[in-house]
């Protein structure tokens, strides 16, 4: 009898014809729209989900500069900020011209004028803060870099006082509950976004400076 011999290169081609082929899956590309970049400095923040949903909708635009991402912040705080002023002055304009049910004077009436000035004051803080970060050199001396760095912070953490200063004129209110509620809501919302604008331009500071 004849035993026909099978050449190793053979038996591996039947070999590997049982065996069914493996999935390869190719590892996911880096992002390179930014969002990625955004996520990570967003997570150093203290409201991160809020400082990601909000800024990642400018990811494209942002890529991974740390200067457009501080400024992006501000201007999208400026702008719901805007959005809040105008907001209230229609919703209660006939409550601040004319009194809120009980005449000129009562508590309502008094916190919702000093809210609305506290909070045109933050719209020019943070309208400071967003023509420093335009006019900002990062190519100069690190002392001219640092002092227009403080100007921004100082502009942020004064649009951020006065934010406080709105809802504080609210703890010992004991009228209209709607009405507080309804403002301090809202500019809880503006206080957050704030909060995240300074956080970021400070990670922008401690990055850049040496």
């Amino acid at each position: 009898m004849v035993v026909e011999t099978i050449t190793i290169p053979f038996l591996l081609l039947i070999i590997s014809s049982l065996i069914p082929p493996i999935l390869t899956v190719d590892p996911p590309l880096p992002s390179t729209d930014g969002s990625d970049f955004i996520r990570t400095i967003c997570n150093t923040t203290l409201y991160s989900d809020l400082c990601f949903s909000s800024l990642s909708t400018f990811a494209n635009s942002i890529h991974n500069d740390w200067n457009r991402l501080a400024r992006v912040a501000i201007y999208l705080t400026l702008s719901n900020t805007l959005h809040l002023v105008s907001y209230f002055q229609n919703a209660y304009s006939n409550c601040v011209d004319h009194g809120c049910g009980g005449g000129p004077h009562n508590s309502t009436t008094s916190a919702l004028k000093d809210c609305l000035e506290n909070l045109k004051d933050a719209v020019d803080d943070m309208r400071g803060s967003m023509k420093q970060m335009k006019e900002l050199v990062s190519t100069g001396s690190v002392q001219s870099f640092k002092f227009q760095m403080s100007n921004v912070k100082t502009w942020l953490s004064a649009a951020l006082t006065n934010e406080y200063t709105c809802t504080n004129g609210f703890e010992d209110f004991h009228d209209d509950g709607s009405i507080k509620d309804d403002v301090c809501t809202r500019v809880e919302d503006i206080k957050k976004l704030t909060s995240n604008a300074l956080a970021l331009v400070n990670r922008y500071a401690d990055k850049t400076i040496p």
